[in-house]
């Protein structure tokens, strides 16, 4: 069977709603990670923090308080890192036994779709488990670098001090950009689960999921008690 019968079994909307995805994904990711001066996002203003919570660093003492905040960090994406694995073996059984999917969400889709149909599908959702996956092992895996570095830092409040800290409120902020992009893929995949009801279900779960994510980057409460004044020290 040759790629052009096979793109056949899908319609025009199905081709949008995947396209519309895609875009959402790589837009709302642009938009976090760079967004304007006026209006910055969540991560933005945290990442800021981190590197202030560095500053602080270098004169706490003792400093087991922040060993413990970077420890809790790496246990999230562990757990989600291993909800991400459990999720792609799920979809690697079901891409075993397609039959049983039509037959569960043939009730409210076309039952007579091919199994290479779901087949397809499955496959979107399984790309973005993988991503978040990945996603979720780099950030792990930074901070533990940002660990490190860390113990790295002398006690004294030399400026080699401070020059490591910054170094490692980076890599920390590096770490929870990918920790993010894992949640946005755990995000948008959910969302491609609705494309076996069809293409208009994509397309309504996509502009949900957007609007429901850049809501908590640019127009949530939480944003709202970050962006307030602070007394002058």
């Amino acid at each position: 069977m040759d790629w052009a019968v096979r793109l056949g079994y899908f319609s025009v909307m199905d081709g949008v709603a995947v396209a519309l995805l895609a875009l959402a994904w790589l837009a709302s990711s642009w938009a976090i990670e760079h967004p304007p001066k006026f209006r910055l996002s969540v991560t933005k203003l945290m990442a800021q923090y981190r590197r202030v919570w560095m500053e602080h660093f270098v004169t706490r003492q003792p400093r087991i308080f922040d060993g413990h905040i970077v420890g809790s960090l790496r246990q999230s994406t562990a757990f989600f890192a291993s909800a991400s694995m459990i999720a792609i073996s799920g979809i690697f059984a079901l891409l075993g036994d397609a039959d049983r999917l039509r037959g569960v969400a043939g009730e409210f889709a076309d039952a007579d779709a091919p199994v290479i149909v779901w087949e397809v599908k499955l496959l979107l959702i399984l790309l973005f488990a993988a991503n978040a996956f990945l996603k979720f092992v780099w950030s792990n895996r930074l901070f533990g670098y940002c660990s490190v570095m860390m113990g790295s830092v002398p006690n004294d409040e030399s400026q080699l001090a401070y020059h490591r800290a910054a170094k490692a409120a980076e890599i920390n902020i590096f770490a929870a950009r990918s920790y993010n992009r894992g949640l946005r893929s755990v995000y948008f995949g959910i969302a491609s689960a609705a494309w076996l009801l069809g293409g208009e279900a994509l397309v309504g779960a996509t502009a949900i999921t957007l609007v429901v994510i850049l809501r908590r980057e640019f127009a949530s409460q939480s944003r709202e008690i970050l962006m307030q004044d602070e007394p002058s020290a």
